[in-house]
């Protein structure tokens, strides 16, 4: 960073570490201990669309490595477009092997970076449920390398459960690096895995 950024109060951007995914499987131990929240083996991959050949030549490379164990049952990835024009990626795996499912999320991340698509990776998100049916996901800000939990209310109001969010942000506050500009807690209505 120059003397000029500095004067002008513009900052480094900071770098996405998508190792930090890694961290999720120990924190989903640490969610359900603490809140009574298990993972739902549901994620997905949110990204900007890309016209042309070289962006959808990447995405069906990410639906072959992500697809080739459906001969021994996995479950192939999904895609879909929401209403912002976003594509979202959606992975399965069961409930109990996080890992795995993060795994998938990392690879499909680390394929946009390095196929020279990472600016337009937006995020990505692991889903959790409660006993009581209550829905919670990790998101990871792909552009802060932070994470932030999201707990919709049920019903069809876009409305956040803003106290359950806050109580998880401090549950998992020695796990995960928590995004601490909370303006910067975007919802994710009807997001795929949540």
């Amino acid at each position: 960073m120059g003397l000029l950024d500095v004067i002008l109060g513009r900052s480094k951007p900071v770098r996405p570490d998508l190792d930090q995914l890694f961290a999720v499987p120990s924190a989903a131990l640490t969610l359900q201990a603490a809140a009574g929240f298990t993972p739902t083996g549901l994620g997905s991959v949110c990204f900007a669309g890309v016209e042309g050949g070289g962006f959808a030549r990447l995405q069906e490379d990410v639906r072959e490595l992500l697809d080739a164990d459906t001969e021994r049952g996995g479950v192939p990835v999904e895609f879909s477009r929401d209403a912002y024009g976003y594509t979202w990626l959606l992975a399965r795996h069961p409930a109990d092997d996080s890992a795995a499912l993060v795994n998938d999320l990392h690879a499909v991340n680390t394929l946009l970076q390095d196929g020279g698509f990472g600016p337009h990776l937006l995020c990505s998100l692991i889903g959790f449920r409660d006993p009581e049916g209550r829905a919670l996901a990790l998101v990871y800000l792909y552009k802060r390398g932070t994470f932030y939990p999201f707990a919709p209310l049920p019903g069809d109001a876009e409305k956040r459960d803003n106290q359950l969010e806050l109580q998880v942000r401090g549950v998992l506050g020695d796990d995960l690096r928590v995004e601490k500009d909370l303006s910067r807690w975007f919802p994710v209505w009807g997001a795929p895995g949540l």
